[in-house]
């Protein structure tokens, strides 16, 4: 289904964020609710839901 893929690229994308710069992200929940406190790369972030709906990895 596309919205759970969508929720799933989305969830990865800025959880790996947050990973590479845990001093400016802070990410917390599931698919379903988030909490996110910090800058996030907007492109990067848009980058990986572009590819989820083109039917990237």
């Amino acid at each position: 289904m596309l919205e759970e893929k969508l929720k799933e690229a989305i969830v990865s994308e800025l959880k790996r964020q947050a990973a590479n710069r845990p001093q400016l992200l802070k990410v917390e929940g599931s698919s379903e609710e988030l909490v996110v406190n910090g800058k996030v790369d907007l492109a990067d972030l848009v980058m990986v839901i572009a590819g989820s709906v083109a039917g990237g990895p």
